[in-house]
């Protein structure tokens, strides 16, 4: 049996937010050792490094993550059981590395090279503080026109208002831009086609700090160069890396499904889709949402006015067969946002201001339920 890395005892110790440090190594190897600061290196972690159980015994306990060699699994017998131990070795075909690794109460055993990755994903987390995903939202209009930017840039809005962290996804390389939207096309800070050769795993702190901040949260727009597409491995990666931040991020999605979006579609926890009160929305909103559903579970309907003849809101659900999240204010900055001098969902007051708090309320209680 080829193991890069298995579970051997129980579930990794949770990251507390903020960050963490880097790991603590133990080992007498050179070789090994040389491995392991480079692949720290590669994670952005610094790590503390011991041929044994460190003095005071507290370093060990409070070290978010121990790396064993497996020359040095004997000499820390005696350590403090805990969570976040990995015994890292290289000969796969050894049998006693797992009764090794059960004596001293390691997670997980980790060969090298083949499980180089799973390290440098696992000391970055730890370095970065991972700890809950950010709840992740996307919104997409039933047919043209339907209102879902702005309903997008109204939920961010509100949430940085809740004093969430948020970041704002433009999604959609042919809407104008996001940016636009809420007044910051000049700000500075980078866009979609920085990242475009982005592959494996992107920082999630250095992504924050390369966005544009507007009204209290990054936004992930367009700049107005040629570019309307990134491959999905760097749609994949920079989606991950917001998500590992914590909080909430908005995604605002096109209506055409390819490779890049179902990439984007993966990383929701929630889809909204917006369709005004119309029999040829609805029909057009049916359309959107048998693409959508093929790849998001969990896609709900917010309803438009005003409503033709014959429709309501809980009309339009049933006709979409999709749980009603409610009827979406109208007011100006919904329907004509380049006539408002302010970001959708600016006034704490306005009726879409309240929409998207009451989503918010109830969307975070359901997550932390889960």
């Amino acid at each position: 049996m080829d193991i890069v890395a298995a579970a051997v005892t129980h579930d990794p110790q949770p990251a507390a937010g903020g960050r963490q440090g880097g790991p603590l190594i133990v080992t007498e190897d050179a070789d090994l050792l040389d491995d392991l600061l480079r692949l720290c290196a590669a994670a952005g972690a610094t790590p503390e490094v011991h041929h044994g159980v460190p003095e005071p015994r507290g370093r060990w306990e409070a070290a978010p993550l121990v790396l064993v060699g497996d020359d040095a699994a004997r000499r820390v017998y005696g350590a403090a059981r805990r969570r976040g131990v990995v015994l890292v070795g290289r000969d796969q075909d050894d049998p006693g590395v797992w009764k090794r690794a059960v004596e001293i109460g390691a997670d997980h055993v980790l060969m090298l090279p083949d499980g180089e990755q799973w390290l440098v994903d696992r000391i970055a987390d730890v370095a970065e503080g991972v700890g809950r995903p950010a709840l992740t939202v996307g919104v997409i209009g039933g047919r043209g026109g339907a209102g879902a930017s702005t309903l997008a840039c109204a939920l961010a809005v509100t949430s940085a208002r809740e004093g969430l962290r948020t970041l704002l996804v433009d999604a959609d390389p042919l809407g104008g831009g996001l940016d636009v939207l809420l007044g910051g096309e000049t700000a500075e800070g980078l866009r979609w086609p920085a990242f475009a050769a982005s592959r494996g795993r992107v920082g999630g702190g250095a992504l924050e700090e390369s966005l544009p901040r507007l009204h209290s949260l990054r936004v992930l727009s367009w700049d107005r160069g040629d570019r309307i597409a990134v491959p999905p491995q760097a749609v994949r990666a920079v989606l991950a890396a917001a998500r590992r931040r914590g909080g909430t991020v908005v995604v605002d999605l096109p209506r055409r499904l390819d490779d890049g979006v179902a990439e984007a579609l993966a990383q929701l926890d929630v889809g909204l889709l917006v369709v005004p009160a119309e029999l040829r929305a609805v029909a057009a909103a049916g359309r959107v949402a048998s693409a959508v559903g093929m790849v998001l579970r969990d896609l709900r309907v917010a309803v438009r006015g005003p409503y033709a003849p014959g429709l309501d809101d809980r009309e339009v659900a049933r006709l979409l067969g999709l749980p009603l999240v409610g009827e979406v204010p109208v007011e100006s900055g919904l329907l004509r946002p380049h006539e408002s001098k302010s970001p959708p969902g600016a006034s704490a007051r306005g009726p879409l201001a309240r929409f998207c708090k009451g989503f918010w309320e109830r969307a975070l209680m359901e997550a932390s339920a889960a």
